[in-house]
């Protein structure tokens, strides 16, 4: 009896010596550490990051153009270079850097532009929308379309105050230009005159004195350009 128990006995441990050294041999496979997906951080569109109050701060209604090329990488009225596919818009008298919603009367679609810069100067139209904006209100393929101009926010007044001056052109001969420059200079002494080239032509902007928003008004009725057409413009 004793036999047969050392012998299970040792049967025993065997069995478990082998089960230890089978274990010891078996190598787990490595596991591959999978990195977690990066975080994507939706881009911002001018659009989506401006608040929209429930009353805007100024309305207006009229004829909406766009504009892209040559302007494209150029610097606009309020420093920064133009972008085409930017949310942005040209308007004549409102405030740089407001921010406006802008909505197509016929189809109903609305963008969010920020004014960047001056114009539309055709007469007949109020605004001048960059490509991306054009796009997204159905203005782009027809050139123009009726619009509404919601204002949602101004970084100064939009009815009083601003620096004010008058733009004259666009004036395809350089020499018509310089004419009328130097037959405003002798009649207003106390303006300033400058004239520059743009891509569509020679212009004249008369500074009045101070800038005042009243003197331009008086001067815009006075003047009846010969070429071009006058317009009061805001120049902050």
């Amino acid at each position: 009896m004793n036999r047969q128990r050392q012998f299970a006995w040792r049967w025993a441990v065997a069995g478990l010596l082998a089960l230890l050294l089978a274990g010891c041999g078996h190598k787990e496979k490595p596991q591959a550490r999978v990195p977690a997906p990066p975080e994507i951080t939706p881009k911002r569109s001018e659009s989506a990051a401006v608040p929209r109050p429930g009353k805007a701060l100024y309305v207006e209604t009229g004829l909406a153009s766009w504009y892209g090329p040559p302007y494209h990488n150029r610097r606009g009225a309020n420093g920064e270079i133009f972008d085409m596919h930017a949310l942005t818009a040209a308007h004549r008298t409102l405030p740089l850097n407001s921010v406006a919603r802008v909505t197509n009367l016929q189809t109903g679609h609305s963008t969010t532009v920020r004014i960047t810069d001056r114009g539309p100067f055709i007469e007949g139209r109020i605004l001048d929308l960059s490509l991306e904006a054009a796009k997204q209100v159905d203005v782009w393929r027809p050139g123009t379309a009726k619009v509404r101009v919601e204002v949602l926010s101004a970084p100064a007044e939009i009815g009083r105050g601003g620096r004010w001056c008058v733009q004259i052109g666009a004036f395809k001969d350089r020499q018509a230009a310089s004419r009328l420059k130097l037959s405003l200079t002798r009649r207003y002494q106390s303006a300033t005159v400058l004239q520059f080239t743009g891509p569509t032509g020679d212009w004249i902007r008369v500074r009045v004195k101070d800038d005042e928003k009243q003197r331009a008004e008086a001067l815009l009725k006075d003047v009846v350009p010969a070429e071009g057409a006058a317009f009061l413009v805001r120049l902050d």
